[in-house]
């Protein structure tokens, strides 16, 4: 027997919460939207069960903290960004000392933990002044950890300071860098990233540098953004390459997908809506088996998607996003509280509770 072309026993292997493949994936993308959002949260369940040792299956958890972007200067010219400038712009900016402890300071008060720190690949920075700019914050908030650069920076930083990955991120963790966001993930098809991001790092690259950053002892998330001009056969190779990784170092704690977000970019493409969005997330939580975390992506979707995303494989709202200026640059601007948050949460029937960047429970 089949439903739109999808055996039962596919389904009954997803649902037992067996590896799928490739080939799975595609037949799988064909279900009906409600049906594949099941399977999803039947994972979601599984790898929470696993997770928690059987334990808290039906808590959603949700971090506090801010974005901050300590420079818009980039030279990769990425054509879906609508949020770099040039060294000559007028509006180009590094941040200063003081401006950072500001936001930290505000971060702190509204009970965040943490700062999601990325730039763009600034050309003109020493690797004095990010050492600095780590041990000045770690120094003055020991209490904060810093999730900060993306593997596309470190394989800026590798080009432009000469020096190998490995210790080019032993340096910064030594000064005080916790974690590494997945940013750049975009899709880890080379000929897809050329298209849309040339300068950028390859696909081999972004993954290097997960690699020699779980060898280290540090954990990192990982994301993709589609809907533009990939193909299905590219999303689902990019998430045989994250879970290829995973199998390697299991250092990936969550997984992060969205949509291309059109406005005030040069990349011509056509945009998804919400329904693709839900069945991307949805096979990507089957897919990605060894990975525990799925995040719900409120800021490009919305609340109310975000919302439903919780039941099409997400366990995690992500963060209330006190500041967020990469993707409202291109017209996303929601806004969310932490009261917001918890009222998301419990209107679906789950426990809203607040984590760190490691997924540890803090009330």
């Amino acid at each position: 027997m089949t439903f739109n072309g999808v055996h039962d026993d596919l389904i009954e292997k997803v649902w037992r919460g067996d590896r799928i493949s490739a080939t799975d994936a595609a037949h799988l993308y064909k279900l009906p939207l409600e049906e594949l959002g099941v399977l999803a949260d039947r994972r979601r369940q599984l790898a929470r069960a696993s997770a928690h040792n059987g334990r808290g299956n039906e808590i959603v958890t949700y971090i506090v903290d801010r974005n901050v972007n300590y420079t818009n200067v980039c030279n990769v010219y990425c054509k879906f960004c609508a949020f770099y400038r040039t060294e000559k712009d007028s509006d180009a900016y590094v941040i200063t000392l003081p401006e950072m402890d500001q936001k930290i300071e505000e971060t702190i008060a509204l009970g965040g933990n943490q700062i999601l720190m990325q730039g763009g690949h600034h050309p003109s920075l020493s690797m004095q002044w990010y050492l600095d700019l780590l041990s000045h914050i770690k120094g003055k908030f020991p209490q904060v950890n810093i999730h900060g650069f993306s593997p596309s920076e470190f394989i800026h930083f590798r080009d432009t300071f000469q020096l190998p990955v490995e210790e080019i991120i032993s340096k910064f963790r030594t000064a005080g860098l916790g974690s590494i966001p997945g940013g750049g993930g975009e899709i880890l098809v080379d000929r897809v990233r050329k298209r849309i991001s040339p300068l950028k790092a390859m696909s081999d690259d972004w993954l290097s540098v997960m690699d020699v950053a779980h060898r280290l002892g540090m954990n990192s998330s990982a994301t993709m953004m589609f809907g533009h001009v990939e193909t299905l056969e590219d999303r689902i190779e990019h998430l045989e390459r994250v879970r290829a990784q995973q199998d390697k170092t299991g250092g990936f704690t969550a997984f992060i997908c969205w949509t291309f977000q059109a406005e005030n970019t040069r990349l011509k493409a056509p945009t998804v809506g919400a329904a693709e969005y839900l069945r991307m997330q949805a096979l990507s939580r089957i897919y990605l088996d060894n990975v525990p975390s799925v995040q719900s992506s409120w800021v490009t979707q919305g609340l109310e998607i975000g919302q439903v995303a919780l039941k099409y494989g997400a366990n995690d709202l992500g963060s209330i996003m006190i500041e967020e200026n990469v993707v409202s640059q291109a017209g996303t601007t929601f806004r969310m509280t932490v009261d917001g948050m918890k009222r998301l949460i419990t209107e679906l029937g789950y426990e809203p509770r607040q984590r760190d960047n490691w997924y540890n429970l803090l009330n």
